[in-house]
């Protein structure tokens, strides 16, 4: 029996129904959900998914309901679907035999999308009734076939603070680089769930964060698939628009290919969404020739969303154990554009108990 001041714990599964859809997670609670929430002040939400999880809360405020559409369309016009990325090129992925590479998706861009636009599997909200929670599917159709989509709500009262550690990263000595926090040979998969095991959380929420003198690096969960990681990262964070370019150039080397409408709009496309998508994500500027420059001039950190944080769903294992809740495909990943002045990166681990 769940007293009152427990937190709640509810498994929701959506089947999408487009392709790119962004849901209101909140409308799609039963009304025995509403009442079951109605006393939390706050939410924490979860998604197990690499292609699909939510916007956070403070970019939502920022770009206002209205143009929340706006800021995922400029991202799919940045990774175009089928612009040649390596992970969909399967004969190449040596994670998959023969029964899964008649199956698997090619969805580079939603992962590229995910990653740049700042998407979460974990974030939490005040629980009001006026202020929707954006769960946004960058996959949710594979070959005609709606993707069942699982997420949690978690309804709670208050976060404390339980531990709190620093890790540090080991780097490779690329200046471009991502790394897998997950990676049995760093041993901080095993440091973290040590750290968790000993707070004795039941429910919780563990927030990474960059040290505070990290510079030119960020933090994303997602699937870290070898040529997904070091072919189409590496380009994206060399060149933000790289795969955009890609597809404009294909459009005009191949004009028969496509109709004459779409030629046109591929010779503007670049220009145009600069000029109009792009100041959802934090770009300003006056002359589309200033726009161009100035964009290309820049590196991903300043074009994406992407995060120094990161947080994690902490719950009881069938062993009764409290560990990091992650879907099949998910690893928190550290990824930088530029050399750190040291061999290491440091990480401040905070773990909060739900109340």
């Amino acid at each position: 029996m769940i007293s009152p001041r427990d937190p709640l714990d509810v498994t929701l599964e959506l089947a999408a129904r487009a392709r790119f859809e962004i849901v209101d997670l909140r409308t799609r609670f039963s009304s025995e959900h509403v009442d079951a929430f109605a006393s939390y002040p706050r939410c924490l939400y979860w998604s197990a998914h690499t292609t699909a999880g939510f916007l956070d809360r403070s970019l939502v405020v920022r770009l206002g309901p209205g143009r929340v559409s706006t800021y995922l369309e400029t991202l799919r016009r940045i990774f175009p679907e089928g612009a040649g990325y390596a992970h969909d090129r399967l004969e190449r992925r040596r994670d998959l035999d023969a029964a899964q590479r008649a199956v698997e998706p090619r969805n580079g861009d939603s992962h590229l999308a995910f990653i740049a636009g700042g998407l979460r599997p974990c974030v939490t909200h005040p629980n009001r009734a006026d202020e929707p929670v954006c769960f946004v599917d960058l996959d949710g159709v594979n070959e005609g076939r709606p993707r069942r989509r699982q997420t949690r709500v978690i309804g709670f009262h208050r976060e404390v603070v339980a531990a709190q550690t620093r890790l540090r990263v080991p780097l490779s000595g690329h200046p471009i680089d991502s790394i897998n926090l997950k990676d049995p040979t760093l041993g901080l998969s095993e440091e973290l769930a040590e750290f968790v095991a000993k707070a004795d959380v039941g429910k919780g929420r563990l927030h990474i964060a960059l040290g505070h003198g990290e510079r030119d690096a960020a933090l994303t969960i997602n699937e870290f698939e070898t040529l997904l990681m070091k072919y189409d990262l590496a380009a994206v964070l060399r060149n933000p628009f790289r795969f955009m370019a890609e597809e404009t150039r294909q459009a005009l080397a191949n004009p028969r290919a496509v109709p004459g409408k779409a030629l046109g709009y591929a010779r503007y496309d670049l220009v145009r969404v600069l000029n109009t998508g792009l100041s959802t994500l934090g770009l300003r500027g006056s002359l589309l020739e200033r726009i161009l420059a100035a964009t290309l001039a820049v590196p991903a950190a300043r074009v994406f969303r992407v995060r120094r944080s990161i947080s994690l769903l902490i719950a009881e294992t069938d062993d009764g154990r409290p560990a990091p809740v992650e879907g099949v495909y998910q690893s928190p990943i550290l990824i930088q554009w530029r050399r750190a002045a040291r061999d290491v990166r440091e990480l401040d681990v905070t773990l909060y108990r739900l109340e």
